[in-house]
């Protein structure tokens, strides 16, 4: 039984046409895939060159039952005419509509195998990615009404072959890749941070093209390409694939997840492609993604939808560098995601500091800065970072320590952060600053509560002298008897040995999140730490130390409350040497008696 879509504007001739009906014309029509059968012959549009879709013949091979997820069926089908059967299947084309009968089937959306001699593809029924809709909450006005829209879709199976009669061809069966454009980013940085990219749940496939706000006057229609923004400004991440179909407030594209993130917040920009690079290894459209239109809101297993003219929220960050011949400064902005942002912020900081002439192995940065939430005290970003011996570059460990506290801020089951804005001020030296701390002594093996005594420290700087530092500390006169663990540490140790270990697997609010960060050691200095046998809890950011006895069993039993842990060792005092020109490594602990 046919049906159509009310107020979706796309329509097709199943001749091979590169004609397709202006939008709004008419409502247009959709094949079930009980409909579809082995032998059946339409077309598909898509972009090779510039803006303009042009259409590819397409042959129906036979219907993969249950492929794509439970209920998930793929059409398997056959690309013909002289660009498709040069260039195969390329990444980019996935969201390509197909038409048979002059009604819209689905969009391409699977590759088989690696390097296919014949461009076969799979496609995403419609009826599948119409459900996306159904699951966008937010208020809409002209929306294509979920009902209307999927009571007329009957995802039974029908006539065609099945997917055991095609053998192993759907273990085989993978997305088109969504070719990643990197623009201003080093081979380095991008290789680097492929693996977190890809542990997001986006592989980067280096396509090459660029992103700008240019004006492009042709219109959107199913087969154009569209781009999604990860980030823009002085560097650039874009993501393209191609127009599904779209009405006067949406549109619906690739045919399978570009993340799969639920509910997003993405730049939605027009696309020109350059060329097609045909390839039996990588082949991929060369884009430039163009003019704003809207935002891609809703990532799902069928496809991505945006919405015509919504303004995404991004987080605007500014990046200065000191310490050249000329002072730098970077302004960007990155997208609000809880799993992608912090990758981001990594790639374009370690980016920004590597594509300098000032880089070199030997490069040392002092950071200072800080991360805007609303609604709560800013997150201090400060410290020192210099390669250690065999260890990671500074610009890679700089790149680290700010993911890090973007990633913390998001992984919070309380609250949902809203980040304004990142401000990143680095102070860059050419020489290598970095010290391990070779000993600590101290003369006394006893002390009485009231006491100072002296730990004396040395430092071996990377190729230079020893340098000895003395640093006195207090013994609180409530000290209890007995030994007292003296911890002479760099800041990174002291604060593992403090909260991480004890902290695994709790997860605190943002508000206590945010001040334990704010309080975290900087790695610039030698920390001294007194550590009593006396047991302290921990609730939150908060500390209560020396518990007595009593007190600590009665608290030890209520240690099922996540914001609550009870800890061996009470800090009883801290001191620190004054900052230093090098980034410290090292801890070593000392045993004093208390009489």
């Amino acid at each position: 039984m046919r049906r159509t879509v009310p107020g979706f504007a796309v329509a097709c001739l199943l001749a091979l046409s590169p004609a397709i009906l202006a939008q709004n014309s008419k409502p247009f029509e959709t094949i079930p895939v009980s409909q579809i059968h082995a032998g059946m012959r339409g077309v598909a549009y898509t972009v090779f060159q510039g803006t303009k879709p042009e259409a590819m013949e397409v042959e129906v091979l036979g219907i993969l039952k249950n492929t794509n997820g439970p209920k998930g069926d793929i059409i398997l089908v056959r690309l013909g005419g002289a660009k498709a059967e040069y260039t195969g299947v390329v990444a980019g084309m996935s969201g390509s509509p197909v038409y048979f009968n002059g009604k819209l089937a689905g969009a391409l959306a699977f590759r088989i195998g690696e390097f296919s001699k014949e461009p076969i593809a799979g496609v995403t029924p419609i009826s599948e990615m119409l459900e996306i809709n159904a699951l966008d909450i937010r208020p809409s006005t002209g929306a294509v009404e979920p009902k209307a829209v999927n009571s007329g879709l009957n995802k039974t199976s029908g006539p065609g072959v099945q997917s055991g009669s095609l053998g192993n061809v759907s273990n085989y069966l993978q997305p088109i890749e969504t070719p990643l454009v990197f623009s201003g980013f080093s081979e380095d940085a991008v290789q680097r941070f492929a693996p977190q990219f890809a542990s997001a749940g986006i592989v980067p496939v280096m396509g090459v093209g660029s992103v700008s706000d240019v004006k492009q006057p042709e219109p959107l229609q199913p087969g154009s390409a569209v781009s999604a923004i990860l980030v823009r400004g002085d560097m650039d991440i874009a993501a393209t694939c191609t127009v599904t179909y779209m009405d006067a407030q949406h549109l619906l594209a690739c045919g399978h997840p570009l993340l799969q993130f639920g509910a997003v917040d993405l730049p939605m920009t027009k696309a020109e492609v350059l060329a097609t690079l045909p390839s039996p290894m990588n082949a991929f459209k060369i884009v430039n993604a163009t003019e704003a239109v809207g935002a891609f809101v809703q990532d799902r297993h069928t496809g991505i939808m945006g919405e015509f003219g919504r303004k995404p929220e991004m987080i605007p960050v500014t990046l200065k560098i000191h310490g050249g011949p000329t002072a730098k400064e970077f302004h960007y902005e990155i997208l609000n995601n809880p799993k992608l942002s912090p990758v981001a912020m990594m790639a374009t900081v370690f980016n920004a500091l590597h594509g300098m002439n000032e880089y070199g192995e030997e490069t040392t940065y002092r950071l200072s800065g800080h991360i805007r939430v609303d609604g709560y005290p800013e997150v201090s970003v400060q410290n020192m970072f210099s390669a250690a011996e065999g260890g990671q570059p500074a610009a890679m460990l700089a790149a680290l320590s700010v993911g890090d506290r973007f990633g913390r801020i998001y992984d919070n089951p309380y609250n949902v952060p809203a980040v304004h804005g990142v401000e990143l001020d680095f102070d860059l030296s050419s020489d290598r600053h970095w010290a391990r701390l070779e000993s600590a002594r101290t003369d006394l093996t006893e002390a009485r509560p009231g006491d100072d005594i002296t730990i004396e420290t040395v430092l071996r700087p990377y190729r230079g002298e020893g340098i000895v530092r003395q640093i006195k500390v207090h013994i609180p006169a409530s000290a209890s008897k007995g030994p007292l663990n003296i911890l002479v540490s760099d800041g990174e140790t002291l604060d593992r040995v403090r909260h991480a270990v004890p902290g695994i697997g709790r997860k605190l609010d943002l508000a206590s999140t945010i001040a334990m960060m704010n309080n975290q050691h900087v790695n610039n200095r030698v920390y001294v730490s007194l550590l009593e046998a006396d047991p302290e809890a921990m609730i939150a950011d908060k500390v209560m130390p020396t518990l007595p006895l009593s007190v600590m069993n009665v608290m030890e039993g209520m240690k099922g409350t996540q914001d609550m842990i009870v800890l061996g060792e009470s800090s009883v005092n801290e001191t620190s040497t004054e900052p230093l020109d090098f980034v410290v490594a090292g801890g070593q602990l000392l045993t004093v008696t208390i009489k």
